[in-house]
Order: C-alpha cells, then sequence, then structure tokens
C-alpha cells in the first residue's frame, strides 16, 4: 500500500470519522467562535462545504483511476461553496449526519478499492491531498492527536528535502519573507520550543497563561539567534525539535486534547504553522 493511500484512508477512519464528535466537546460559545473564525455562521454550514467536496471530488478520482471520461470543470470556489451551503440548507439534522457519515464510509470504501497505480497519477494525489488531507488541515476546529502527528511526521519532516528540491527558492523565500531557508528553520524551531514550554505548563497548572512575547521581536531575536549555526547543525536541531515535537504529542494524555490552551497551541504549532510555511 502507497504511504497516501495509507494515509488518505487514515483520514477517513480516524479523523474524519471523529471529526464531529470532537467538535462537539466545546461550548456552544466556544464552537460558534471557532466556525466564525473559519468564515461560517454555522457548523453545519462548514460541514456541507467539506461534504459538497466530497461528493464533487471522490467521482473524478475513481474515474482517473479507472481510466474514464468524466467532465473537467473551472471552479468558481466561492459560488460552488455558497451553493453548497445552500443545498443542505432545508434537510432536517439527522438526515444532513446520516448523509455527511454515509459519505465518508463511501469514500473510504471507493479509494480503498482503487488500483494501487493510480495513486501515483498526480491527478488522483492532488484531489486526495486536496479534499481528505489539507482540507482538515484547512478547517481544523478540534485538533485530534492524529492530525498533530500526521502533520509532524509527513508534512514536516519532509519540509527540509521540499525546499531543496524547489526550483524557484528564492521566489519561495521573497514570499515567505526571509532572505534565507535558515532562517524559517530558525523560526519554526523557536515556536516549538515555545509549544513545548506552554504545553508542560498547562498539564502542570490548570490555571496558567501565556505572557506572550510581541511578535516580530520574537521573530527577529530567533533568526538572530541562529545565524552563524552551520546548516548541518541547524538541520539537526529542526530534526531534533521535530521528534520532540511528535513525542511530546505521543506521550499526552487524551483530556489535554480537550485543554484549549494546549489544543490551541498544539494547532497552531505543529498543524496551522506548516500551512503558513507550507512547501508540496
Amino acid at each position: 500500500m502507497s504511504n497516501l493511500k495509507e494515509r488518505t484512508i487514515n483520514f477517513l477512519e480516524i479523523e474524519w470519522a471523529t471529526y464531529i464528535k470532537r467538535f462537539n466537546r466545546w461550548s456552544v460559545e466556544e464552537g460558534v467562535k471557532r466556525v466564525k473564525a473559519q468564515g461560517y455562521e454555522q457548523f453545519r454550514d462548514m460541514l456541507a462545504h467539506i461534504l459538497a467536496w466530497w461528493e464533487e471530488g471522490l467521482p473524478i478520482i475513481l474515474a482517473i483511476a479507472e481510466e474514464r471520461e468524466y467532465e473537467r470543470k473551472k471552479y468558481d470556489y466561492d459560488v460552488f461553496n455558497a451553493e453548497a451551503v445552500a443545498k443542505y440548507k432545508s434537510w432536517n439534522e439527522a438526515e444532513f449526519l446520516a448523509h455527511f457519515e454515509g459519505m465518508r464510509q463511501k469514500a473510504e470504501a471507493g479509494l480503498r478499492s482503487m488500483n494501487e497505480a493510480a495513486w501515483e497519477n498526480r491527478r488522483v494525489r492532488s484531489w486526495v491531498n486536496g479534499i481528505f488531507i489539507r482540507h482538515a488541515r484547512e478547517h481544523l476546529v478540534a485538533l485530534s492527536r492524529f492530525l498533530a502527528l500526521d502533520t509532524l511526521e509527513n508534512e514536516w519532516s519532509a519540509y527540509i528535502a521540499r525546499f531543496e528540491r524547489l526550483e524557484n527558492k528564492d521566489e519561495f523565500l521573497k514570499k515567505q519573507g526571509y532572505e534565507r531557508f535558515n532562517d524559517i528553520l530558525a523560526h519554526v524551531i523557536g515556536w516549538w520550543g515555545e509549544g513545548v514550554k506552554i504545553v508542560r505548563e498547562a498539564q502542570a497548572d490548570p490555571a496558567y497563561i501565556y505572557d506572550e512575547p510581541p511578535t516580530d521581536r520574537f521573530n527577529a531575536e530567533l533568526v538572530e539567534k541562529f545565524k552563524h549555526m552551520s546548516d548541518a547543525d541547524l538541520h539537526a536541531l529542526f530534526e531534533s525539535k521535530r521528534l520532540e515535537m511528535v513525542n511530546l504529542v505521543r506521550e499526552l494524555p487524551e483530556s489535554a486534547f480537550e485543554n484549549s490552551i494546549i489544543e490551541n497551541w498544539l494547532a497552531a504549532d505543529a498543524v496551522e504553522h506548516f500551512d503558513e510555511h507550507a512547501i508540496y
């Protein structure tokens, strides 16, 4: 089984299967705040958006795998997303949630049975990554241990190698606002260190409140701190800190993911930070 196939099945079996349950652990007030931060009025609207892309993408993925023709489209994403929300407005809650779960199971079964060679197809990989993997990070409203570990073990682990394969490194660095790739690594290393410290403090003291430093100053200090370190040493430190994060996430009790301070910091440090500096 290819790595992408195994990851995708795991996303459907673990991440998406528990997505609604994990969201429902928050208070109504906290849930509303998180959904509004995603640009939706209610959680169900966001689920409709996710569901619509599964319904759109799965038949295309299977058609490509089976070398069948399918309709090629140019998407107006705002229109598509608005139509997805409107489509399910009249459905009652139980009917809608049953349909969401049914589509999740259908996607899992379809992708599980897909021929192995199809997983190497560029269009298949693009659709699968977009609607099942990256979408989970994009609509992160309740962090799971699974998603934190997947990002650390499959995205951050390949980060340096992906940069080295980039054809236009200068363009990437310019967009990121850094002069050197090592400055980005220093930035990530520093915030991982802060994250580990905060999680440990919050575990030890339920009343812990983080006194966050000015972000721009902190980032500048990190670049300065590591600017004389050799590439080899900085890359080794990056990997050491990544493994420290992996071990932290693995060792945490499940209750830690219900602590909003811990959950927020791990979501920001391990998952959201990757997409801020993503290299695909």
